[in-house]
């Protein structure tokens, strides 16, 4: 395994696309990850918003407000 390791290294034709790729693989995960978490909080919100509705601690008009003022673009 270490000389695998040590001849795509030594050969520049192999090393630099494949650390491009590796590079390239890393940075959609990230993205896709961070897509995930914005994703699954905007939800929690929404639920505890819906919560807060059902015991009435807000009326159904200002969580529906406040579940708008999210939706504007520019906000994540």
């Amino acid at each position: 395994m270490e000389e695998l390791i040590r001849e795509i290294v030594k050969d520049e034709d192999v090393f630099v696309p494949l650390l491009m790729g590796t590079v390239g693989v890393v940075a959609i995960g990230c993205s896709t990850l961070a897509r995930v978490v914005v994703s699954t909080a905007r939800e929690r919100t929404k639920r505890e918003i819906a919560a807060y509705v059902a015991e009435g601690a807000l009326t159904p008009e200002q969580g529906e407000r406040i579940i708008a003022s999210g939706n504007r673009k520019g906000c994540s």
